[in-house]
């Protein structure tokens, strides 16, 4: 094996073969030419990504592996690690789009010379999109303090991390009152094809890779290269940027797209202020939490980008995906201007005034430099207590907006009401500085058990009298059909439906209206109280269930017709028999045989331009999400798995005994995440009899394997009666009986929570006679 193979686990071999680990350990312990671990520990080993290849093929346990997928395994087994492998392949891919010819020219020649002219061309492309790296010429030798990502953590040796003077040039310190204009001399107007000299060397994100850095990552860099040749190199670097956010959820904080799509929009300036009909401004947006730039991303039309994100590896990561997002290669802006450093202690941006200031920022954080920040000028409204981190994050985020500029901040529910945060709250009240709070569903972003807040600023005018009122929104119990939120887990804690929940958040924003159970424009006054709790729900009566009392009779009469359908649809009663020993088969062997076959699951909500079927659509009998109607990305087309009619779906994990067939109205969805689908052959196998003695708790039993906190099932392991295919019709049609029965117990379920909440809140209140 060759020095600095790729390698991989025993879980990425599972994805190549699309098999689950379990499998993979069988292969090693009855193949005595399966390939030997290079690498790892003894309880995760590695393996050489080509010797694992070359023996699936030889198995004839693997066609073909798909270009993204070789791809990403190069990435995630690079010998530098992954997140170098990833900054090094954006760089190249920046080269691909901007400098095609140049990057033909550098992939036809040998690895070693390659590796030794792609600093200059990458350097060219850095340059052009972040300005001047910390050196005026390429480097071409890797000293210590020449990596990719810069990771310097003295002082001295990190000026990203220290204030930039009001002098520095690059800085945005304009008027507060006066946005730029096309065709000013301004950093987001200069011409994209010259260079951005103006800024200072040392704050830009992306470092440019050395020779020696780059010489083992050649390969990569030319099959990355070739995915971008078919599906653009945005979107191949999009790919494979969120592989290794899924591969490490608990490293990230990410904003989901929907989410980052309302916050722009509620941010969005209506269409004729502080506008002329011969200027066209250019808007300035900053996000001082920029984590993967998921709120930068969203922004619409021609702006100024700029971001500050506390991990060096992480802010390159981000502004390469924003510069390859653009639409072309030389965009109306150069940027974006995305700086490493600790944001509160170290604000890269000290003179700017940004038009819009979107931000995520880190919740219940103790150590964000209350101490020493004590007599920080940006706590205008009052130095935050040690436990209110959030609320330092709004002073710095109203401190950085111009004069009449917009802000919305996604924080965490108890930032609206805690005690030791009151004295503050009351100054943005007093002031005119909040505009809205408006509660989201919970599941609309991480952590999903929380139903999080959106706080809209603006930062006070001079002169202008302060507002005398905040809208306050509650959209945590809309009425809608129970879809999950369109990024939540695949599992889903809450269903909601995120169109209505958006559609209710603007026009509330918009209309500045009181619509009952959903906002209320609540005056000022009324809020300065002792405790001056900010939270909607206190202020806005809560939705009844069914629309009320006037709707509760309407629910009762479902309720009544739902009762009536499920007494016709229980089963007879059972007539007792002895236990019949037929002779069996295996899911596993049936598939072998081609009477079936196997699939797994890899889509998430939000990560198709389908539907997607989750786990827990199939434990409750749910209808797939619609996604919403943004950009989709993540799970690639050709390894999504879409639903057929006749197809059959149990889920992988939990021990619980379920399957579902795929009807007329499922179908067209794509196999969400920890689910696997049987396509039974309809000649072989009739699918309702498949459902049916794939539910059976025995057969679950044996079939699962039980770690210690959870269960997981093997559904190759799945026993079936051999039957000719007029039994297993008969059978099924009786498996089909119990499943509508099912659902309609389900429906009495839930219209009889409506009735009995509703009869609850109706005596309550008094709106119901005893």
């Amino acid at each position: 094996m060759t020095e600095n193979a790729t390698e991989v686990t025993a879980a990425g071999i599972a994805r190549l073969a699309g098999v689950g680990r379990a499998a993979v350990s069988n292969w090693r312990r009855r193949h005595a030419d399966f390939p030997q671990p290079v690498g790892g520990t003894g309880t995760s080993p590695s393996f050489a990504l080509a010797e694992v290849e070359q023996w699936l093929r030889d198995q004839g346990k693997l066609v073909e592996v798909p270009l993204r997928e070789r791809v990403w395994q190069a990435i995630a087994g690079h010998p530098g690690g992954a997140v170098q492998a990833l900054i090094q392949t954006g760089c190249a891919l920046l080269v691909v789009r901007d400098r095609p010819t140049a990057w033909l020219e550098l992939a036809a020649a040998p690895d070693d010379r390659m590796a030794a002219l792609l600093p200059h061309a990458m350097e060219h492309v850095l340059t052009d999109r972040f300005g001047p790296g910390p050196d005026s010429g390429v480097r071409t030798a890797s000293p210590p303090e020449a990596v990719a990502v810069h990771t310097t953590s003295s002082p001295e040796a990190a000026p990203v991390h220290r204030a930039s003077s009001p002098e520095a040039p690059g800085v945005h310190t304009r008027s507060r009152a006066e946005p730029p204009a096309v065709g000013a001399e301004s950093p987001a107007v200069r011409a994209a094809g010259t260079p951005d000299t103006s800024r200072p060397h040392a704050t830009r994100a992306v470092h440019t890779p050395t020779a020696r850095e780059l010489l083992p990552s050649v390969p990569l860099l030319r099959a990355a290269a070739e995915l971008a040749a078919g599906i653009g190199a945005g979107q191949a670097f999009a790919f494979l940027l969120g592989r290794q956010l899924d591969a490490n959820p608990r490293q990230y904080t990410l904003t989901p797209g929907h989410l980052a799509e309302l916050m722009a929009d509620l941010a969005e300036p209506p269409p004729t202020a502080g506008r002329t009909a011969r200027r066209q401004h250019v808007r300035t947006v900053l996000d001082p939490a920029a984590g993967t730039g998921a709120l930068l991303r969203a922004v619409h039309g021609p702006a100024a980008l700029y971001g500050q994100e506390a991990d060096p590896a992480l802010a390159a990561l981000t502004a390469l995906r924003l510069a390859l997002d653009a639409d072309a290669p030389r965009a109306a802006a150069p940027g974006p201007d995305l700086r490493t450093g600790d944001t509160l202690r170290a604000d890269a941006f000290p003179e700017l005034a940004a038009d819009t200031v979107l931000c995520h920022p880190p919740f219940n954080e103790r150590n964000w430099g209350h101490e020493e920040l004590a007599y920080d000028p940006r706590w205008e409204y009052g130095l935050p207590a040690r436990t209110e981190s959030e609320l330092a994050w709004v002073q710095h985020v109203l401190a950085r907006l111009r004069d009449g500029g917009t802000a919305v901040l996604l924080m965490p529910p108890a930032a609206a009401s805690r005690r030791s945060g009151r004295r503050i709250r009351a100054g943005l009240l007093r002031r005119g500085a909040l505009r809205a709070v408006i509660a989201l569903p919970a599941g609309a972003a991480p952590p999903y058990g929380i139903p999080l807040h959106l706080w809209v600023l603006r930062r006070p005018e001079p002169g202008v009298r302060p507002a005398a009122d905040v809208l306050l929104a509650d959209t945590t119990d809309l009425p809608g059909p129970a879809a999950p939120a369109p990024e939540a887990p695949a599992g889903g804690r809450e269903r909601f439906d995120w169109p209505a929940v958006r559609a209710a958040v603007l026009d509330a924003w918009r209309e500045r209206a009181d619509v009952e159970g959903v906002s209320r424009v609540v005056p000022v006054v009324e809020l300065l109280d002792d405790d001056v709790d900010l939270a909607p729900a206190r202020h806005l009566p809560r939705p009844a269930p069914g629309g009320g009392v006037s709707g509760l009779g309407e629910i009762r009469e479902k309720l009544a017709e739902t009762l009536r359908l499920t007494a016709e649809l229980a089963p007879p009663a059972a007539v007792p028999a002895g236990p019949a020993h037929l002779p069996l088969t295996t899911v596993g062997e049936l598939a072998r045989a081609g009477a079936l076959h196997l699939h797994t699951g890899t889509a998430a909500p939000g990560s198709a331009p389908v539907p997607v079927l989750t786990e827990h659509d199939v434990l409750t009998g749910a209808a797939p999400a619609v996604p919403p109607a943004a950009e989709v990305a993540g799970t690639a087309a050709d390894e999504t798995v879409l639903l057929e009619p006749g197809d059959v779906v149990v889920p992988v994990l939990g021990g619980g005994s379920a399957a579902r067939v795929v009807d007329g109205t499922t179908a067209g969805a794509a196999l969400g995440r920890n689910l696997q689908l049987l396509r039974p052959d309809p000649a072989a196998l009739d699918p309702w009899f498949l459902a049916g003695f794939l539910r059976g708790t025995a057969n679950h039993r044996q079939a699962s394997s039980h770690a210690s906190t959870a269960a997981r099932l093997d559904a190759r392991r799945l026993h079936l009666p051999r039957l000719p295919l007029a039994d297993q019709r008969r059978y099924g049609e009786r498996f089909r009986e119990l499943a509508a029965f099912e659902d309609a117990l389900r429906t009495a379920g839930r219209l009889g929570g409506l009735l009995v909440q509703g009869m609850y809140d109706g005596l309550a209140d008094g709106t119901v006679t005893p």
